[in-house]
């Protein structure tokens, strides 16, 4: 690869401009050749794509396939601005191409989110303030979130900022990964103690779940009628992982009597359709898909993909680098 590398930015003209403000931009113009515009049509371009280098995408991007791939044929690798890269097709790795994510980036903010609504769910603001604006004024006794259990369902790169972060609150925890040993689970938050368990135990132990666990075929409906029920009376639930993973009708009836409470960043469908009972309840909180990096938030992704880039121009390795065989895994 040349020492300043083509690179050309495709994804939506509106996200590159928050990805890539003036100041981002100039500084990746610095270490590479980078391309005029935003590409948002692969064919618009075609006759260029024959000496680019590297691909800087984000959401919008046009779809990368084998048309685009064999008409850029010194494609060396492609550094994502945000978080899933499994629209990208097997061949991008087939040919060696590297790719890099940006999801670490990403997590921060999904984690900043989670535990902020673990928190103000503890304190019983949902339910409160409901009861607040009927006129109401009560402080139960059974609010709080000193020495509370928290189950962390998945070891995502979510997952394990969020377990430090509620270690720091004062939570005992609890986690389900079936793909961790218990001193990898230990050492994901070795300020604090946390107990590696299966999920019925977690269930059933914890005051608040937060699902971090990643959609897959065989974990649809993880959290189904039988496991909701697991759930002691008061607990919440909180998912800002995929929709998916909790079998929504099902939980409609955990939910509507008050057994538990509910913060949903994700829904199965998303979004709910206009008038569905999870909106109305007191006890639910239904946000549209925020918790993830928005706003001024996404220079943050922007940064890391410049960064990834220039670790490509002076040869050093891709710090987001995903391997294909963890593809299906991920989030």
């Amino acid at each position: 690869m040349n020492p300043r590398p083509t690179v050309a930015l495709a994804m939506g003209p509106d996200t590159a401009a928050l990805a890539l403000p003036p100041a981002l931009r100039e500084r990746l113009s610095g270490s590479v050749e980078l391309w005029d515009g935003v590409i948002s049509d692969f064919v618009a371009v075609e006759p260029r794509l024959a000496d680019l280098e590297v691909l800087l995408t984000s959401w919008q991007c046009p779809v990368v396939d084998e048309a685009f791939l064999d008409a850029a044929p010194k494609l060396q690798a492609i550094v994502h601005a945000a978080g899933s890269v499994k629209h990208l097709p097997p061949q991008v790795w087939e040919r060696g191409i590297r790719v890099s994510s940006a999801a670490a980036a990403n997590a921060r903010p999904v984690a900043q989110y989670t535990v902020s609504a673990i928190l103000l769910a503890g304190k019983g603001v949902f339910g409160l303030s409901h009861a607040y604006a009927q006129g109401e004024f009560a402080h139960p006794a059974d609010i709080g979130n000193h020495a509370q259990v928290a189950g962390v369902i998945g070891a995502s790169l979510v997952g394990r900022l969020v377990l430090p972060r509620l270690a720091a609150e004062g939570f005992r925890l609890l986690l389900h990964d079936p793909t961790l040993t218990p001193r990898q689970a230990a050492e994901i938050c070795p300020q604090a103690d946390v107990e590696l368990v299966e999920l019925d135990e977690l269930l059933r132990r914890s005051d608040v779940v937060s699902v971090h666990a990643p959609a897959l075929p065989e974990t649809r409906h993880l959290l189904d009628e039988r496991r909701l029920g697991l759930l002691r009376d008061g607990a919440v639930l909180v998912n800002t992982a995929r929709g998916q993973l909790i079998d929504t009708e099902a939980l409609v009836e955990h939910c509507v009597p008050g057994r538990i409470s509910a913060v949903l960043d994700v829904t199965d469908p998303e979004p709910l359709p206009a008038g569905h009972p999870l909106f109305s309840l007191p006890n639910v909180l239904v946000t549209p898909h925020l918790a993830g990096a928005l706003g001024n938030e996404i220079s943050c992704l922007g940064a890391f993909a410049v960064a990834e880039i220039e670790r490509i121009a002076a040869g050093r390795p891709l710090v987001g680098q995903v391997d294909f065989a963890e593809l299906s895994h991920l989030a």
